[in-house]
């Protein structure tokens, strides 16, 4: 993952009404810690960062340039409004080059299974471990042909060189079962609470 570099201001008003004051001036209200330093209040550009995160994900690597220098961070939690989707709030994790972190990535299946199989995927994002400037975007796991009465596991992902699984390895990530054929799905309504009263009425 490239590091990105944008322009962050230090706030020096804080509560609900400063945060909405600074997003009405088109920036977002962030806070950066980590290191034992004191948390730092700042402001970033919201169409900037929104790119960043629609480009780069969640887990993005800012350099800050904030009081004539500049701020390795990466992004920790963005806070989206549920209704109006715009960011109202990012946290930032002050980090350093080389330094590891712990970051949730999202897991991305691609490929069909064998012919006649049912997929129950019970993983979405697996934890890892990586260098913070080398965090992949997303890991991903081809099903492609595999059969039925496979179940595939968190050990069995491939990661990116670096890269250490933090996730239970023997969590289930997905499971590929054989398809229910249409008898059984006929059996499994004639035996649901309430059939035999709906047929008597």
């Amino acid at each position: 993952m490239s590091e990105v570099r944008l322009a962050a201001e230090q706030r020096t008003e804080f509560g609900k009404g400063a945060a909405r004051r600074t997003r009405r001036a088109g920036k977002i209200p962030a806070v950066l810690y980590g290191h034992g330093s004191d948390p730092k209040h700042l402001a970033l550009p919201a169409l900037e960062f929104a790119r960043v995160v629609r480009e780069h994900g969640q887990n993005a690597v800012l350099t800050l340039a904030l009081d004539g220098g500049s701020e390795l961070a990466l992004t920790k939690t963005v806070t989206t409004h549920p209704i109006k989707n715009y960011i109202e709030h990012v946290d930032l994790l002050l980090v350093q080059r080389g330094e590891k972190v712990t970051v949730e990535v999202p897991l991305v299946i691609s490929g069909e299974p064998a012919s006649g199989t049912l997929l129950t995927q019970d993983l979405t994002t697996i934890q890892i471990e990586a260098e913070a400037l080398n965090i992949p975007e997303q890991i991903e796991l081809s099903i492609a042909g595999v059969a039925a009465g496979t179940q595939i596991h968190a050990s069995d992902l491939t990661l990116p060189s670096g890269a250490v699984l933090i996730t239970d390895a023997d969590a289930l990530v997905v499971a590929v079962n054989e398809a229910p054929s249409a008898a059984q799905l006929e059996g499994d309504e004639a035996a649901a609470p309430g059939a035999e009263a709906s047929e008597e009425s």
